[in-house]
């Protein structure tokens, strides 16, 4: 794999990685490689400094520590969120507006939603808020 620093003719930069360099020029003369924030295909290779190792020691980071304090903000959202909430995955859009119609009793709730459902309970009034995370995967 290769990482590339690219920008676009309207000077948005952005790295991408390929395959190989004859990966990059294969999918760059077909016109397959398009800019990631406009989408232009008229994209070039940026100049680049390579990444070298220095002999001194780096403290390694762990995978699943905190990039940064949002990260660690939006983590902790979750975890309170999970242990003061109640999970309806998909039935979300159906068990927000039971409550909000006094069909079902409130409760805290969260879940997955459509978006054409999503904005059916806004403008029909029903509080909802988008997270800023998606569901929790199982991994093996």
């Amino acid at each position: 794999m290769i990482r590339y620093a690219l920008s676009c003719a309207n000077d948005h930069a952005f790295d991408s990685w390929f395959q190989s360099a004859d990966a990059f020029d294969k999918l760059h003369a077909a016109a397959m490689v398009t800019c990631a924030v406009c989408g232009s295909p008229e994209v070039q290779k940026s100049i680049m400094a390579p990444r070298v190792r220095t002999s001194e020691a780096q403290p390694e980071k762990p995978l699943s520590a905190p990039a940064s304090p949002a990260e660690q903000a939006v983590r902790e959202l979750r975890k309170q969120l999970e242990a003061n909430s109640e999970n309806v995955g998909t039935n979300f859009a159906t068990e927000a507006r039971a409550m909000h119609d006094g069909s079902k009793p409130e409760r805290s709730i969260y879940g997955e939603a459509k978006l054409e459902d999503a904005k059916a309970l806004i403008e029909d009034g029903v509080p909802v808020v988008p997270l800023p995370f998606g569901p929790a995967r199982k991994t093996n």
